[in-house]
């Protein structure tokens, strides 16, 4: 089985069958009676399944068989009853029965009035094939155990699902709400209340781990999480984990502090459900992604099986769609959708529900055997607000300006964080997609989103100000040990490094250069982004836990495998496009001609340490139309050049710099000719470069809008040239770096990778940003290095690369079809160019920062576009999305009280009936035979 190969699919076969091999000619008589004996489905009872078989027969013997075959299921035995049943002497019997509690056949517990120890056989889910599952050594040495609980808690319920009345009827697990959710709820019942529960069984807590999350793993899905210490036994139970090596006994204040890392890291409260209103054995934890008992509801789509009492219900005019509620529901149940009316129908769109089981036939077809990924579905069809949604990172704008608005500038900062760790970077140099797309823009002008952040963003620059995100990890043990390596401190690079230190690892960046920030530092002039802006916010990776290695090139002063053996489990490389690229025109490499990157690095090499570059008197000429073309182009003009001017093949109308950038380049007195591409290069007798000929570009695309310039060689143009500074394109400069690797290069030499997982064909090797994509924008380097922690996280921990994981696709609403309502009539506000500091000192940021008052009166602007949206019939009640809303817009309401009837086990049967008969008459008859 491979765990993490290139480009596994989001649907995945039958996992663990590898683990059961064909049920034997002649299998054992004993274990056959057992697995009849021990199945607790309702139908197939004398089905031999094969799990179920090899299961048995490789944790059992037959003497252990004999005793578990005089058991009665979930009947408690004292010693003297078992010495009865058995008629085994008392010391052969006890050293079974301990071995068989070890193993998992067996718990046991005091629960009658002498306080006598009582052994009992349980049910297989929650029971013996989850007992089975709760130390991993039993599991690696057994595997089929694995397949036997995924099937187990899985197979049962197949028919019976749509059969589960509000309650789960005594099967499975039941969902309990976040403490706090429920707090102001003054019809809440205690069985509701974690609180209730800790009460009950105060002093007698243990901690075990996730026989889910170690099942899971075994069979290939890990989803990344550390399994110990999730799960809560209480009461006996406590006892039993910790007297097996399952578990230790915690406080009550350590149990506090599971709950709450567990509400942090979005994992949903669950209590066991078999033994009526009066009794539980367990608190979990559970990711969905690996959850047996969630999967009963999402997988059959039945959430009566797990479902709290509770529904979360948002309120249209505090929520501001920041998705924070979509990205920890577990069931998928909250979506993003859009706050304003379509024009054409007056309303908000109507969003559709999940169909539910209640009165229509319910098989297959009906199910949900993706639900993992369906449910990390963040927008309805109809979309959401088109900032959110243009943005790379998907950063929550609509949120963060609304905490602006509220002058909550460090929770606007700590949003902002959540998708992009360089605020204050891309609020001086991001190209705003988000203003572009901004609904606004079809009012008057778009929001001036980008000062927003960046005067938010200032607290970053002020060390006592910074915002330093918690640690948000799933392992118990305070943060993982793995070793990953991040080679490059481009935004790709530090991306990737703050959210593996946020999820508790201690990356190493390897950065050939003196300072962090790539192309950020040396390839951005200081008059747009300054460096000290750089380091704080570098500053705050390290603070995290990153260590960063300067003047280390991977591949020539230390190679990968050198790293490996140092014990580094994954690599990131993220070296960026560092070099330039030459037309290949005759005289292109005479002295004087330079690309661009090199020219930006001589001039920032130059002002390192607050030393000024060299003068550039004479002429300039820049080949190129870019925004990098514009630097070089400004950099050379207020290092002295007399005459500056730009050459690009495209028309005024089709240059790819910025509309922005071409006005600001002609205040500094840069001359841009379109229309022209370099013939050649011709030099003076000394060698270097005196002047350049162009021929008229005609065309620059054919038909097929591919890069393919026509020309008219008639019309030529010599200019006079004291340097010429090529600006068409960057490389990548690998050195040895893939050395011995099975690294595949593509176009451009770009390296080849799974598009979501961004996993080479070397499997330890993981790339992006502009080493992946080709030369891009910061932001999508962020967006990039944010998606490989997730990745390398995964591979590291042996998981799932793809199963369950955020999709981040998002659709916009429809601009063309919205009815914008009353708004603050306001113009956009501009920043204030300092055209005095600016002449005073060129290369110093001139721009400056919003007000306050400028800030209060900007994002008065936003229309307020998105909103998240429940599915009530999806909804399971967990609360967990009201811990993440820092807007007070989402609450659970108890409108399902039914859902609190906790009853036994074994009266399943009839409630099963009943809800049967009910549900039956309702798909016959429709509302009429309900009444």
């Amino acid at each position: 089985m491979i765990l993490n190969g290139p480009g596994i699919s989001f649907t995945e076969p039958d996992i663990g069958a590898e683990f059961v091999p064909e049920l034997p000619e002649h299998p054992r008589e004993k274990i056959v009676a057992l697995c009849e004996h021990c199945t607790n489905r309702l139908l197939g009872r004398k089905e031999l399944k094969p799990f179920e078989y090899w299961s048995f027969a490789a944790v059992t013997t037959d003497e252990m068989a004999d005793v578990l075959l005089k058991m009665k299921m979930r009947k408690s035995y004292t010693l003297p009853m078992l010495l009865k049943e058995t008629g085994l002497p008392e010391d052969k019997l006890v050293k079974l029965l301990d071995e068989m509690s070890y193993i998992g056949l067996i718990e046991y517990n005091w629960e009658n009035p002498e306080r006598d120890k009582q052994w009992v056989l349980p049910m297989l889910v929650p029971g013996s094939a989850e007992f089975l599952n709760m130390r991993m050594s039993q599991l690696e040495e057994h595997p089929v155990l694995a397949k036997f609980f995924e099937q187990a808690s899985k197979g049962a319920l197949a028919r019976a699902t749509p059969m589960v009345p509000p309650g789960g009827a005594g099967i499975g697990m039941h969902v309990i709400p976040v403490e706090q959710a429920i707090s102001m709820e003054d019809r809440s019942v205690s069985i509701e209340h974690i609180e209730h529960w800790l009460d009950k069984y105060d002093g007698k807590y243990a901690a075990s781990a996730c026989s889910c999350r170690m099942s899971r793993s075994i069979l290939g899905e890990a989803c990344g999480d550390d399994p110990n210490d999730w799960c809560i036994a209480v009461g006996d139970m406590a006892d039993y984990v910790v007297e097996t090596d399952r578990g230790h006994y915690i406080t009550r204040e350590e149990v506090y502090d599971i709950l709450r890392q567990a509400e942090d890291n979005g994992f949903v409260h669950q209590i066991t459900n078999i033994d009526g209103e009066d009794k539980i054995f367990a608190i979990c934890n559970c990711n969905v992604n690996v959850c047996y008992a969630l999967r009963t509801s999402q997988l059959f789509n039945t959430p009566n099986l797990s479902r709290s009492a509770y529904v979360a219900r948002t309120e249209a005019d505090k929520c501001v769609a920041c998705g924070r509620c979509v990205e920890v529901c577990p069931a998928g149940a909250v979506k993003l959708g859009q706050k304003l009316c379509a024009a054409s129908t007056g309303e908000v769109p109507e969003y559709p529900k999940q169909e539910l089981p209640d009165a229509v036939k319910w098989g297959p077809e009906k199910w949900s055997p993706d639900y993992r990924n369906k449910n990390r579905i963040e927008t309805y069809d109809t979309g959401t607000a088109p900032c959110k949604t243009a943005c790379p990172a998907h950063i929550a704008v609509q949120g963060y300006l609304k905490l602006a608005a509220q002058g909550r500038y460090r929770d606007a900062l700590a949003l902002i964080k959540r998708e992009n760790p360089l605020p204050a970077i891309c609020g001086r140099i991001c190209n705003r997609r988000c203003e572009d797309a901004c609904t606004r823009g079809r009012v008057d002008a778009a929001v001036a989103i980008d000062e927003v952040k960046k005067f938010i963003a200032e607290q970053d620059l002020v060390a006592e100000h910074r915002y330093v995100p918690e640690r948000v990890t799933p392992t118990r043990k305070g943060g993982f040990e793995e070793k990953i390596a991040i080679i490059g401190a481009g935004p790709a690079g530090l991306s990737c490094a703050f959210y593996l230190a946020e999820k508790g690892y201690k990356p190493v960046i390897f950065e050939k250069n003196a300072r962090p920030g790539g192309m950020l530092t040396y390839g951005i002039p200081s008059y747009k982004l300054e460096k000290d802006v750089i380091e704080a916010e570098v500053a705050i990776i390290e603070e995290m836990g990153a260590e960063i290695r300067y003047g280390v090139e991977v591949g020539r002063d230390v190679t990968l495998t050198e790293l490996r053996e140092q014990g580094f489990k994954a690599f990131y490389v993220a070296i960026g496009c560092q070099g330039g690229r030459l037309p290949g025109i005759p005289g292109e490499d005479a002295e004087g001609c330079s690309v661009a990157v090199d020219f930006l690095r001589a001039v920032a090499e130059q002002q390192e340490n607050g030393g000024e570059a060299s003068a550039l008197p004479g002429r300039t000429i820049v080949v190129g139309g870019g925004n990098v073309a514009i630097d070089v182009a400004r950099t050379a003009a207020r290092l002295g050049s007399e005459h500056v001017e730009m050459f690009c093949l495209e028309s005024s109308e089709d240059m790819p710099a910025s509309t922005e950038e071409v006005v600001e380049a002609n205040e500094d007195g840069v001359h841009i000719s379109c229309g022209w591409g370099p013939v050649e290069v011709r030099t003076g007798e000394d060698g270097r470069v005196s002047e350049i000929v162009f021929k008229r570009c005609r065309r620059v695309f054919n038909d097929e809008g591919r890069f393919d310039p026509t020309y008219d060689e008639g019309e030529l143009r010599t200019v006079s040239a004291d340097r010429v500074v090529f600006s068409i394109g960057q490389s990548i400069q690998w050195g040895n770096l893939l050395e011995g690797t099975a690294v595949e290069l593509g176009r451009g030499q770009g390296a080849v990778a799974d598009p979501k997982t961004y996993q080479t064909a070397e499997p330890d090797i993981f790339v992006g940003g502009d080493v992946y994509t080709g030369p891009k924008f910061a932001i999508d380097a962020i967006a990039a290095g944010h998606e490989a922690a997730v990745s390398l996280h995964r591979f590291v921990q042996n998981a799932t690369l793809t199963i369950g994981r955020n999709q981040r696709s998002y659709r916009e609403l429809n601009k063309d079809d919205v009815d914008f309502g009353s708004y603050d009539t306001a113009s956009r506000g501009d920043a204030v160019h300092n055209y005095e500091a600016e002449r005073e000192r060129p290369f110093r940021e001139y721009v400056e920062t919003f007000t306050e008052e400028q800030v209060r009166a900007e994002t008065a602007r936003c229309l307020g576009c998105g909103a998240s949206i429940v599915d009530e019939n999806k909804c399971i009640g967990c609360g967990l999305c009201t811990t993440k809303c820092a807007f007070d817009a989402i609450h659970l309401h108890r409108e399902h009280p039914e859902c609190s009837n906790m009853v036994k086990y074994e009266k399943k049967v009839p409630m099963l009936a009943k809800y049967a008969l009910k549900r039956e008459i309702k798909i016959r008859f429709g509302s009429k035979g309900s009444k």
